[in-house]
C-alpha cells in the first residue's frame, strides 16, 4: 500500500510517498513559495540526491499537479501512474474537540475543519487548501484527516480546563488542546516496544523538544495532559515563543509599550522564547557555539529552557503517580546531548539518571539509561509522517 503524506502550509506544501508495508519512504519533497516569486519544489527519490525543480507555482493545486508529474516521473519518479497511490493523509494541526481519531475526508469533515479555523487562523486555512487541492486532482483516491489535537483528546476535564468564566468555555471553546499529539503518540509506542511492555502498563513522559516543543504525560497510552494550550503558544519557552507567563504581562505592555494585538503576537511569537532571551538566535546549534565563546545570555537561554522542561517532568511524574520512562524527541530531544543532560539533571532522587557516554549520541533510538537507573530515559527518533501512514492504513482497513 502506497500512502502519501501531506502537509500543506501557506505558501508551501511538504509531501511523502510511503510503502506503508515496508516503512519505506519512496520520495518526499517539498513545494515552496507557493504563491510568490521564485517558487520551486527540491524533491528526492530514494538512493537519490536532492534536484530542485523551478516552476511557477501559482497556487496549491498547481503545486501539487507538480507533485504528481515528480512522482511519475520517469527519471527522477517513483511510481508510473497517480492510481498507484493508494491513499492521501492529510495532517491537520486542529480538530478541535470533533475528533479523537483520524477520519476518512467527505464534506461534513471539510467543514468541521473549517469550522475549527478560529482556533487555528495560521493553520487550518492551508490544511483545508491542501485537501481541496488534493481531491480536486485525485477525486477518486480516499483522503484521511490526522489531527495533532486528536491525542489529547482524552484529557480529563480537570486538566484542560480553564479557570475562567465557564461560558466563555461553552462559547468558544476556550480550553487546552495541545498539539504533537501525531508525535507524542508515536513516539510512546516506540517507548513500549523499546521496553518490550506493553503501552497499556506503561506511565510515561514523552519530551518533543524543537523549534516548537511540548511534553505529554501519557497514562497507558492515553494523553492525561501536555503543556501546550489553546494554543501552541503556552507551556515550555521555544525557538521564538515565549511560553507560558503571567497573563498580566500582556496589558502591561500593551500600556507601557503602546503595543496593538498585532504588536503583543508578534512579540510572543516571534521575538521571544530562546531567540528573545538570547539576542543570539532561536537555534540551539547556535546558542551552543555561543556559550562556547562566553555569551552569558545564550547561556541564561539553554538555563532557563532547560529548567521548564525539568519543572514538566517532575509536575508530570506527580500527575501520573509515577513514570517508567522519559522520552526525548524531535530535533533538539534527538540531537542535542547538552539539553538531555541538563533537563535531567538533579531528578536522581526519582530514579532517573542517565550514562552520559551513552547520551553522546544524535538521531538514532537508544537508551540512554544508566544501569542502575529505576526509571528509563530514552531518546527516539520521531516520524510523524509514518504515523499519519500507519492512521491512513487503519482508516482505510476499517472500511472493508
Amino acid at each position: 500500500m502506497k500512502i502519501l503524506v501531506i502537509n500543506s502550509g501557506s505558501s508551501s506544501l511538504k509531501y511523502q510517498l510511503i510503502d506503508i508495508a515496508s516503512r519505506t519512504v519512496l520520495a518526499k519533497g517539498v513545494c515552496d513559495r507557493i504563491g510568490l516569486e521564485h517558487s520551486f519544489i527540491k524533491h528526492t527519490k530514494a538512493g537519490s540526491d536532492p534536484v530542485v525543480i523551478d516552476r511557477n507555482l501559482c497556487d496549491h493545486r498547481v503545486a501539487l499537479k507538480e507533485v504528481i508529474n515528480a512522482l511519475t516521473d520517469k527519471n527522477i519518479g517513483v511510481i508510473s501512474d497517480v492510481s498507484e497511490i493508494d491513499a492521501v493523509g492529510h495532517r491537520i494541526v486542529h480538530g478541535g474537540e470533533k475528533f479523537r481519531e483520524a477520519v476518512l475526508i467527505d464534506d461534513n469533515v471539510i467543514q468541521a475543519i473549517k469550522d475549527c479555523v478560529d482556533l487555528a487562523p495560521l493553520h487550518n486555512p492551508p490544511n483545508i487548501t491542501g485537501i481541496e487541492a488534493c481531491m480536486h486532482i485525485m477525486p477518486d483516491t480516499p483522503m484521511v484527516a490526522v489531527f495533532d489535537t486528536a491525542f489529547h483528546q482524552t484529557m480529563p476535564k480537570h486538566a484542560y480546563i480553564y479557570a475562567l468564566p465557564y461560558n466563555l468555555y461553552e462559547k468558544y471553546g476556550l480550553r487546552k488542546y495541545g498539539f504533537h499529539g501525531t508525535s507524542h503518540k508515536y513516539v510512546s509506542e516506540r517507548a513500549a516496544a523499546m521496553l518490550n511492555r506493553p503501552l497499556s502498563e506503561l506511565k510515561l513522559i514523552t519530551c518533543h523538544l524543537g523549534n516548537g516543543s511540548s511534553i505529554c504525560a501519557v497514562d497507558r497510552g492515553k494523553s492525561v495532559d501536555t503543556s501546550m494550550g489553546f494554543t501552541p503558544l503556552d507551556g515550555l519557552p521555544m525557538g521564538t515563543r515565549s511560553g507560558s507567563i503571567d497573563p498580566a504581562v500582556i496589558t502591561f505592555l500593551m500600556e507601557k509599550e503602546n503595543m496593538s494585538e498585532k504588536d503583543i503576537n508578534d512579540l510572543l511569537n516571534k521575538k521571544s522564547g530562546v531567540l528573545g532571551l538570547s539576542e543570539v538566535s532561536s537555534d540551539f546549534r547556535d546558542l551552543e557555539q555561543a556559550i562556547e565563546e562566553g555569551n552569558e545570555k545564550a547561556s541564561l537561554a539553554v538555563d532557563v529552557f532547560c529548567y521548564c522542561v525539568k519543572k514538566y517532568i517532575g509536575a508530570y511524574a506527580a500527575v501520573l503517580g509515577g513514570v517508567d520512562a522519559v522520552v526525548f524527541t524531535a530535533g533538539i530531544g534527538e540531537n542535542n546531548d547538552f539539553v538531555r543532560s541538563k533537563a535531567v539533571s538533579g531528578l536522581e532522587f526519582m530514579g532517573i539518571r542517565i550514562d552520559e557516554a551513552k547520551n553522546k549520541t544524535r538521531g538514532v533510538e537508544i537508551d540512554i539509561s544508566a544501569p542502575d537507573a529505576k526509571v528509563r530515559t530514552l531518546v527516539i527518533p520521531t516520524n510523524e509522517e509514518l504515523a499519519i501512514a500507519r492512521e491512513v492504513k487503519e482508516i482505510l482497513e476499517k472500511r472493508k
